[in-house]
């Protein structure tokens, strides 16, 4: 311990920017801030100094938390208290420094025993905030550990009164001024709305200090505080904020003070100007006249910048121009800089620690920061292919303290113009015309052509896209994405199975891998195209593609490849065609259908859909006809014969509902409606199960008449709308072309089907289909 301290100099122990609980949670570095802390108030013991200096930024939060808290007052109870006395003598009205309940310095407490008092002013990270303006200073105030002072209530007025303390012959005046906001502080220098008070007497018998936490470098036009600001009667600013450790005063040419920048004690961002060795000073003030003793703080984690332009080096230089898969190269070549910056920290933390017997044990060298940058700006006719940066930095895990940006990578500015960071790059210059003509799927293609995929594969999501817009699949980008995710895992994860995997081939492998998606994707969407298109009907001359949408995505293009599913082959259309164009029609209602206009076949040819429904006992027989598609004829003697179960097949028929149906109910006693009772539908279901399979040739006229006569009874709980087997012969004659059956059944007016007097006389829910044309399934 040094000798006592003479009667007439004041020591005075300065630190700023603490930053206690700066990344607390962080498992290597969670500690840091408050073991250099401790470190400090325990120098500020072991020298002896009559008094310690804060200049602000105590704490990394305005809302410290309690493992910060508790940290900074257990070391300030540890070292501050004691039963040395205080030989600092307090001369200001201490009511207009330190407001609240003890309206003292904490020294003068009768209560507590405090040897060295704490001034300090707060700053931009613990400054007061909530109810009562209350920051984390006062509470530390309340305790009795630390004086607060320096308050800036008003940040457009402000009055700066001194602490005057006297030691012997020694007059220390100590000004504070807290963070305010740069701007506002430079505009309140500038409107002269910042006053500065002195004692009355004797004004050249003070030594002046003011401690200050503002910007000290001209960032922007008003964002910092300027020297010139400052009154000249000051002998010494203490200048917090600003991290870079600048400890020795340097004077200011024009006012002729001194200015000081002690920097933080932990570093809180990997820059050049942390980089710099930490200290704090001890100033001895004797009368006017000061001394500056510098003391390096041993416990801050070593940290070692750097800056390296690979286009410099001649080696990287020829590895850019000569090979274009350089990164294994440009990884070795870091990794080499690295180790020796880690080796150099190591180095730099051994030797500024106290010195050992051989007996004892060296102490254990904490974890390095490490911050490499990198320009990567190569030179004409070549190209650096960078690793990502949080990945290689990985690589240190266990040699430094920051795992996830070891490694920075930059490059000049190139004096092209900017451009936006979200803007499009159009592989073509398109008008304004040719956009709206232009179909989604093909500004998606053109669009990921132009960019450099390197996990997902480019086809999927072009596709994904697609299906979000044409067809408002919501979920059809994050499945894609998810998927195609997961495949990519898998593919490393399973490529990893070989201890000698080699981590420098991830890139690679994950491209091979998405290479192998869009392949399989491709071979997957040539496969369903080629089926599809080999069974396409031919797109209409007069189909629109951008009101309709695509032809081969509406459903009504599809013809399947087995007569007996729900769709037929395109060679039956002339068939059917023929053999209704000589029938006349009735076209009434509105037709519904999904794929367009409302399905039109012949009513002797096939079977309705509605018949389907009503029997599913027959489906065994006879498959339902899809929606908008006709159903081939099930053979060539039923229309020639025309006997009853043609009629039948007639009457269920499709039938399309129209709003002109106010008479249904009335009707529903004598005919069966569209909408009935469970009690009617269960024997519905049940009742065409005992009828022969309506498929069958007309052979046997006796066997046709008895499925007839099953056929209608089990037609009393349908939804049928008959014609007597006169009628139904007739309409029959009329699909085959015969000129008898034509003259036997009086022709139909205007469409209408002829009903007797024992059927439904309202016509109105029933109607023939149209002309089947070659448009089917579109309106």
């Amino acid at each position: 311990m040094p000798s006592a301290s003479s009667a007439d100099t004041i020591r005075v122990l300065v630190s700023t920017d603490n930053h206690v609980g700066y990344n607390e949670r962080d498992a290597i570095r969670g500690d840091d801030s408050w073991k250099t802390f401790h470190e400090i108030m325990c120098l500020a013991k072991d020298r002896d100094v009559d008094m310690v200096l804060l200049a602000g930024d105590l704490f990394h939060e305005n809302k410290p938390s309690r493992k910060s808290m508790y940290q900074v007052m257990r070391s300030l109870r540890m070292n501050c208290y004691g039963e040395k006395p205080c030989e600092l003598e307090m001369l200001s009205d201490a009511s207009e420094q330190f407001s609240g309940s003890f309206n003292h310095v904490n020294y003068e407490d009768p209560d507590i025993n405090v040897s060295i008092p704490v001034f300090s002013i707060h700053g931009n990270h613990d400054d007061p905030s909530g109810e009562g303006h209350l920051a984390a200073l006062d509470i530390l105030q309340m305790s009795g550990l630390l004086n607060y002072y320096g308050r800036t209530p008003e940040s457009d007025n402000v009055q700066v009164k001194p602490v005057l303390l006297q030691k012997g012959q020694t007059k220390l005046a100590l000004f504070g001024l807290s963070n305010v906001r740069d701007e506002r502080i430079f505009r309140t220098f500038r409107d002269g709305n910042v006053k500065f008070f002195r004692p009355q007497t004797t004004q050249d018998e003070w030594f002046n200090v003011l401690s200050v936490h503002q910007n000290h470098h001209a960032y922007t036009d008003t964002g910092y505080l300027p020297e010139n600001f400052l009154p000249d009667f000051l002998d010494l600013v203490i200048w917090g904020h600003e991290h870079e450790c600048k400890i020795d005063p340097i004077t200011n040419p024009e006012k002729g003070f001194k200015v000081m920048q002690p920097g933080s004690s932990v570093a809180t961002s990997l820059v050049e100007g942390e980089a710099v060795p930490k200290h704090v000073a001890i100033l001895s003030i004797t009368g006017q006249d000061f001394t500056t003793e510098t003391v390096r703080l041993k416990t801050v984690r070593p940290f070692v910048c750097k800056e390296v332009v690979m286009g410099n080096d001649r080696d990287m230089k020829r590895v850019a121009v000569q090979s274009t898969d350089n990164q294994p190269a440009i990884n070795r070549y870091c990794t080499d800089l690295i180790n020796q910056l880690i080796a150099q920290a190591n180095q730099e933390w051994l030797d500024i620690q106290d010195p050992h017997s051989d007996d004892d044990e060296p102490p254990e060298v904490p974890l390095p920061l490490i911050r490499l940058r990198v320009d990567y700006t190569a030179p004409e006719g070549g190209n650096f292919n960078i690793d990502q940066a949080h990945r290689f930095s990985g690589r240190f895990q266990g040699q430094v303290a920051n795992t996830s940006d070891v490694i920075q990578y930059h490059r000049r500015k190139t004096a092209a113009a900017r451009k936006s960071k979200h803007a499009i790059e159009m592989p073509e210059e398109t008008s304004t015309r040719e956009l709206d003509a232009l179909h989604v799927g093909r500004l998606v293609r053109e669009y990921l052509t132009a960019q450099t995929l390197t996990i997902l594969p480019q086809n999927r999501l072009g596709d994904a896209v697609i299906q979000f817009v044409d067809k408002d699949d919501k979920h059809s980008m994050q499945d894609t994405i998810e998927e195609s995710l997961a495949l990519q895992v898998a593919g490393l994860l399973g490529g990893e199975e070989d201890n000698d995997f080699d981590e420098d081939n991830v890139a690679d492998e994950m491209e091979r891998i998405r290479a192998q998606l869009e392949s399989r994707f491709q071979a997957g969407a040539k496969t369903k195209g080629a089926k599809r298109r080999s069974n396409r009907k031919p797109r209409p001359d007069d189909w629109d593609s951008d009101l309709e949408g695509s032809w081969e995505d509406n459903p009504a293009s599809v013809v399947r490849d087995d007569p007996s599913s729900e769709e037929i082959p395109d060679d039956d259309d002339d068939e059917d065609a023929q053999s209704t164009t000589s029938r006349p029609t009735t076209a009434r209602g509105r037709g519904r259908g999904r794929g367009g206009r409302a399905a039109a076949t012949s009513g002797t040819t096939r079977q309705s859909t509605a018949a389907t429904k009503k029997a599913p006992a027959r489906a065994a027989a006879k498959k339902p006809a899809a929606r908008g598609k006709r159903k081939p004829a099930s053979s060539e003697e039923e229309e020639e014969e025309g006997e009853p179960e043609d009629d039948e097949d007639n009457d269920h028929d499709v039938i399309m509902l129209d709003d002109d149906d106010d008479d249904e109910q009335e009707d529903s006693r004598n005919s069966p409606g569209l909408f009935m009772s469970q009690a009617s539908v269960v024997p519905t279901r049940k009742a065409p199960a005992r009828k022969a399979p309506a498929a069958k040739p007309a052979a046997k006229p006796a066997a046709k008449k008895n499925a007839a006569a099953s056929a209608a009874a089990a037609r009393q709980t349908q939804l049928s709308f008959s014609q007597s087997p006169a009628t139904g012969r007739a309409a029959a004659g009329k699909a085959n072309g015969s000129a008898r059956a034509a003259s036997a059944a009086p022709a139909p007016k205007r469409g209408r089907t002829v009903f007797e007097e024992e059927d439904i006389d309202d016509d109105d829910d029933a109607f023939e289909p149209v002309v089947s044309t070659g448009r089917n399934g579109r309106r």
